[in-house]
């Protein structure tokens, strides 16, 4: 009988296999892509505000541009659920090369399309056209990929699962870069025209190139190992028998999730309501960026080396103590020192030694024969919920509340659950 167990499978992964460098960027490269596109959009959402949504009402266009941005969550389950069975059924290397497709045909539409004033009313619908083509292959990015890298070696899985969130560090650093230099070279008006494309221009320069390395991966000798002996039904056997790890998994990645989109968003929310300029907000999103790229591996490696679990309570312990001064500090005294301060503490904390090793701790809730479907199902629940309409939800908050310190109240609440399924999970978790 297959290894039933909800950890990676010793058997197939205790031996490290010989990691090839290509296979590693491969499976990275969505990642890149998805964030970085993901990134762009919303530091560019009042831009694309005022191109897509002229209501005549900043606020209203802002809000309507941000649920734009959140509505490519929506249709990430859909993804997860399709792409996470055609990984476990037919193998990660099928499914990487085709969710890179999808996302360069996503990314297309969203750089090529006119504006309102050029075709109406048809511009915002092919630009949530273009968010969801790209919310429903991240849907299935996510697992792949993690499956992929986690089922390398056993021993490694923290440190090889944490280069998921480095690769997303530096689309972090990639697209501020391209925001701060539009900023900083272009003047408004040729934002507006052009220089809001270009950054979509660039992800489809290498989407190409993502796509062929990808075709040219090695599958992982678990899968081939698994598909040998298990009859793959990889959505029953999820709903039938792990359901409660998707369900602990979503929570735990939601508390990360939450943190690294509050994160994201900050720059707009620091220009919008603290009055801090473009150039101070992207220059310190740029900086959390190279936290970002660094601290994640470390992360990934306390995990292997001191246990998942105990490695991310300490960080989110750590995180909810920290959140309520850092956010105080900013609403009071909004500076350029302050906004650094928050970003890069919420980047060292919540993403580098608490969100990354959430890859290695999917990995072992899961066996290799539902691995990608149950752990895409816990990811993309988490960043629906509590991700993708992190900007929409902090502006009503702000809005209903009175309030600017609601939205860390907020992450704090979600924390809190977060820790009560951590400490759930500590019996499927080494």
């Amino acid at each position: 009988m297959p290894n039933r167990t909800n950890t990676l499978d010793a058997g197939v992964c205790a031996t490290p296999v010989k990691n090839s460098v290509r296979d590693v960027i491969a499976a990275n490269f969505g990642t890149f892509f998805e964030w970085f596109d993901l990134l762009v959009y919303a530091m560019f959402a009042i831009t694309v505000s005022k191109l897509f949504f002229p209501t005549g009402d900043e606020q209203s266009a802002l809000l309507l541009s941000l649920l734009t941005f959140a509505s490519s969550f929506l249709i990430r389950p859909v993804g997860a659920i399709i792409l996470g069975v055609v990984a476990d059924k037919y193998g990660r290397r099928f499914t990487l090369s085709l969710t890179a497709f999808l996302m360069l045909c996503g990314t297309a539409s969203i750089t090529l399309v006119p504006t309102y004033d050029k075709i109406g009313v048809l511009a915002p619908v092919i630009l949530v056209a273009g968010r969801l083509l790209q919310g429903f292959s991240a849907g299935g990015e996510f697992g792949a990929a993690n499956s992929f890298l986690t089922e390398q070696d056993a021993n490694r899985r923290g440190f090889f699962g944490s280069l998921q969130w480095s690769t997303s560090g530096l689309a972090v650093l990639a697209a501020s870069l391209f925001a701060y230099g539009a900023n900083r070279y272009l003047s408004p008006q040729q934002i507006d025209s052009w220089g809001w494309r270009l950054p979509f221009a660039f992800g489809c320069l290498i989407g190409p190139i993502g796509l062929y390395i990808r075709r040219k991966v090695n599958e992982t000798a678990a899968f081939e190992q698994s598909s040998e002996v298990v009859p793959h039904k990889p959505l029953r056997e999820t709903a039938q028998s792990h359901m409660s790890g998707v369900l602990m998994g979503a929570i735990i990645s939601g508390a990360g999730g939450l943190a690294s989109f509050m994160n994201i968003y900050m720059p707009t929310f620091a220009i919008n309501n603290l009055g801090v300029s473009k150039d101070s907000a992207f220059l310190s999103s740029i900086l959390s960026g190279l936290v970002c790229v660094v601290f994640p591996m470390i992360g990934g490696i306390a995990a292997d080396r001191l246990g998942t679990v105990r490695v991310m309570r300490a960080a989110l312990l750590c995180g909810m103590a920290l959140i309520l001064p850092l956010f105080y500090m900013l609403t009071r005294a909004p500076s350029p020192a302050t906004l650094i301060a928050f970003q890069c503490t919420l980047s060292l904390v919540f993403y580098s030694f608490y969100y990354a090793p959430v890859s290695s701790l999917l990995s072992q809730l899961f066996p290799t024969s539902c691995r990608t479907t149950g752990s895409s199902l816990a990811y993309v629940i988490a960043m629906t919920l509590f991700g993708g309409f992190t900007p929409v939800v902090t502006n009503l908050l702000v809005k209903f509340t009175g309030s600017i310190m609601s939205p860390a109240y907020y992450l704090i609440v979600i924390s809190t659950l977060a820790l009560v399924a951590l400490v759930a999970s500590r019996k499927r978790v080494n």
